[in-house]
């Protein structure tokens, strides 16, 4: 029985900071990102993919604010921007991985399930939105933004303006894992939980609907991955390995470390929230419900022996 992975990738693995974002850039980087997924098909190895979806759901928060302003259209909140990058973002993902596979004569569907994750709208991340999200303002724009539509905004830390931050609440439930699971394990690739999935909360008992928040992707892939059962969890980032002292002359890359020395070297600091923290939590949370290892690395190390920082139980 082949093995299943999860391998969760940023938005950055289709847009890069330094592009424009035009379409042919996100498919070029796709097409060599699924290159690199064959390595671990050629292991055996099943798989569900999932992508963060930073960038590309900016520019869609862009053009709502645009065709807002130019031509009184209607805007649409978050967690339908959340979908639309899901469907456009798995299209791309599923476009060019389809094409590697072809090109290695290698026969899978590819298949893209748009995916709502269930938060609780009494999550104290209500209470301390944080997650920065969409255009830069001047003081007065986001005050008299605020006075509007009661969002909250936070200063820029680089002095770059005010921007409209959002509640980052905990995943509870992923939708359909029980199809996801089975469609993967029968040996199709299967694309979820997009930008950390559609965050969705029960408004009244038995009916859900959408609201304003934007869930860490990392730690919605860790929960999707423990909940298919997952053998294996990899967490794509843009370093080679999870390194201690990070850009100081002390930085010390680490091969493989134990949840409690992940633990302990968070509390010490090392990790940064807006950079490797969520992603050490999420290996923590997939290891400590699954008894299995989650690997951090960059997507050209992956499948290679050795390739990233490896997090396991003990």
């Amino acid at each position: 029985m082949k093995k299943l992975a999860v391998v969760a990738f940023g938005g950055n693995a289709l847009l890069r900071g330094d592009q424009k974002g035009t379409i042919d850039e996100q498919e070029a980087n796709a097409y060599t990102t699924a290159e690199h997924m064959l390595k671990l098909l050629n292991r055996d190895y099943n798989l569900v993919i999932t992508h963060g979806n930073g960038p590309q759901v900016g520019n869609l928060l862009l053009n709502n604010i645009a065709g807002h302003k130019m031509h009184n259209l209607p805007e649409m909140p978050l967690d339908v921007c959340v979908a639309y990058s899901q469907g456009f973002i798995g299209y791309v993902i599923e476009q060019q991985l389809k094409n590697v596979l072809r090109a290695h004569d290698m026969d899978r569907d590819v298949i893209t399930i748009i995916t709502d994750v269930l938060v609780n709208k009494d999550d104290p991340a209500f209470e301390n939105p944080t997650k920065p999200i969409g255009p830069f303002y001047t003081k007065e724009e986001a005050d008299r933004i605020a006075g509007e539509t009661k969002s909250v905004f936070a200063a820029d830390p680089r002095g770059r303006g005010y921007r409209k931050v959002v509640a980052s609440p905990q995943p509870l439930v992923i939708s359909n894992v029980k199809t996801i699971e089975k469609i993967a394990r029968g040996g199709q690739i299967i694309i979820a939980v997009g930008g950390g999935g559609i965050p969705v909360f029960y408004v009244e008992q038995n009916k859900t609907q959408g609201i304003d928040a934007v869930i860490d992707k990392d730690l919605a892939s860790a929960l999707l991955a423990s909940q298919i059962n997952a053998d294996k969890f990899f967490i794509m980032t843009d370093v080679p390995k999870v390194c201690l002292h990070y850009n100081t002359p002390k930085e010390q890359a680490i091969t493989r470390m134990t949840i409690a020395e992940a633990k302990r070297y968070l509390a010490e600091g090392h990790f940064a929230d807006g950079s490797m923290g969520p992603k050490v939590r999420a290996a923590i949370y997939f290891v400590e419900h699954s008894g299995k290892d989650t690997i951090i690395t960059r997507t050209d190390l992956l499948g290679v022996d050795d390739g990233g920082t490896r997090i396991t139980l003990v």
